[in-house]
Formats: C-alpha cells, structure tokens, sequence
C-alpha cells in the first residue's frame, strides 16, 4: 500500500541582511500567494516571522531550511526550498 501523494509548495527566499556580529539574518519569503519578511537570530535560534496571516504554515519550514543553509546564504541571494503543505 502506497501512502498518498503530500502536497508540496515552493517557498521562494531572498537575503536581505546578514550580520555575524549581530547573528542575525534576514530576509523575504513568499510561497503561493503569501508573502513574509523573516529575522533569524542564529546565535539564539529564534526566528521572527510578519505579518501574522499564515505564519504558522511558513515558521517551521523556513526555521529548518535556515539552519541546515545558514552559512550558505549571502545578501542579494534568492534561494528556495519546498514546503510539505498546499499553501
């Protein structure tokens, strides 16, 4: 028995700012039709994620995506990853 196709979307990302002084990274993302602005404190792990409409669907993915490329990603940079759920 196969289990059923999960629904996926592409969640686009852009680097806007990145301080290692700070620890922080920041940046846009949009997936379907939502988009967010995001500031990942790295040296904390806390992630901070506006506006608040769909926030919940995008926090987790994004946070995993954050941590597994942190020190791959530079300002001006558009990266993406997919997201298990129909946005």
């Amino acid at each position: 028995m196969s289990s059923p196709h999960l629904p996926e979307t592409t969640a686009h990302v852009r680097i806007t700012q990145q301080s290692w002084q700070q620890g922080t990274i920041e940046g846009e993302v949009e997936a379907a039709a939502y988009q967010w602005q995001f500031q990942w404190n790295f040296r904390q792990g806390q992630l901070f994620v506006r506006p608040s409409l769909g926030r919940a669907l995008i926090a987790e993915p994004l946070s995993r995506f954050l941590e597994r490329c942190d020190y791959q990603l530079e300002p001006g940079g558009d990266y993406e990853f997919t997201v298990r759920a129909q946005l």
